[in-house]
């Protein structure tokens, strides 16, 4: 499974019944609550990541990506627009891309 795939996935779970799909009902809720879920996935894999536990960082780290789809759909931000972004990065290193945000 590939990220455009799970999208697809996302965009067809978010048009169902809120009561039938957990995707729904976050997104019913606005994109604050979206935003918020997809904080405490983050925080969770941090967790696992400092734990050194690999197994349980897998699992967080696909529940991060999951809610960072959901969040993204609940703003209308296509995952294309993300990839496009990382993609205008890769001419340059990471320390030269920081350097020119400021």
């Amino acid at each position: 499974m590939t990220l455009e795939d799970l999208e697809e996935i996302v965009a067809k779970r978010a048009l169902a019944d809120p009561s039938e799909s957990w995707t729904a009902k976050l997104v019913a809720q606005g994109p604050e609550k979206c935003a918020e879920k997809f904080g405490e996935e983050a925080i969770e894999a941090v967790i696992e990541a400092v734990r050194n536990d690999p197994e349980a960082l897998a699992k967080e780290a696909a529940d991060v990506l999951f809610h960072l789809l959901v969040m993204l759909r609940s703003r209308d931000v296509a995952l294309s627009d993300v990839m496009h972004i990382l993609a205008t990065r890769q001419g340059q290193s990471g320390l030269a891309e920081k350097a020119a945000r400021s």
